[in-house]
């Protein structure tokens, strides 16, 4: 029997431990997809761990991996691309690493154009620490600390961080996606193969952001999740590329 699909080798056989219908195990795979196509090579690559939902990741991606604090995951990068320029390095981070106590890190590795790319996970929620509202929660949208709804009289905005950080110079790439669907993934699988394409190059910082779900802190089904990303999350952070030089 021919094989039409097996499991990429930058893939380890750990079963997961994400909730289920969450969908990192998705941009997972995407991202080991990328790599293998790409011919990188695992001896090649090496990865960086936020703190969150993928404080696990070094478990899952066959390649070496680093442990960063809480938001340091592009400082490690930075230090790691340096040391070892002939390496594509990436990070993998959730809204609540990147967007919040990460906001520094990751605005001047981008304003450096430091040549790292940057898989950035945003569901909108805190999602390990009990699903307390997150930087990119949105209006109206009910949380653990936001009970009626974020106010935006007292919380503000949610940050769009692929707007932001297409103003400045450095970055070479930029692409807000979502895995909400077939046609989305197949679009973010061609956008996350884009960014770390642009790293082998040898150009500037990269940043792909997904849109995806968190069944368990939104209170939904799966199948429910999917639908409330396309409808509300989109409409607010919109899909489509932000940068590209």
């Amino acid at each position: 029997m021919a094989v039409v699909f097996k499991k990429s080798s930058m893939l380890t056989d750990l079963p997961t431990h994400y909730c289920p219908g969450c969908t990192h195990g998705i941009i997972h795979r995407l991202v080991a997809e990328v790599c293998e196509e790409l011919n990188v090579g695992n001896k090649n690559i090496i990865g960086v761990a936020p703190v969150g939902c993928a404080v696990f990741a070094y478990n899952y991606f066959n390649c070496d991996m680093m442990e960063a604090a809480h938001g340091r995951a592009p400082a490690v990068a930075t230090g790691i691309k340096r040391a070892h320029p002939d390496k594509i390095v990436f990070t993998y981070q959730g809204d609540g690493d990147l967007a919040s106590i990460g906001a520094a890190e990751i605005v001047h590795a981008a304003a450096r154009g430091e040549k790292i790319t940057t898989i950035f996970v945003n569901n909108a929620i805190y999602g390990m620490t009990g699903g307390q509202m997150a930087p990119t929660s949105l209006v109206g949208q009910v949380t653990t600390t936001s009970p009626y709804g974020r106010q935006a009289e007292s919380a503000g905005y949610p940050v769009k961080v692929s707007e932001m950080l297409s103003q400045l110079d450095g970055p070479a790439y930029i692409e807000r996606v979502s895995v909400h669907s077939v046609p989305g993934i197949i679009a973010a699988k061609r956008a996350i193969k884009k960014a770390f394409a642009a790293q082998q190059e040898g150009k500037g910082f990269s940043l792909i952001e997904v849109l995806s779900t968190c069944p368990t802190n939104w209170g939904l089904t799966p199948k429910e999740s999917l639908k409330w990303l396309e409808d509300n999350m989109i409409p607010q952070f919109p899909l489509g590329v932000y940068k590209e030089v």
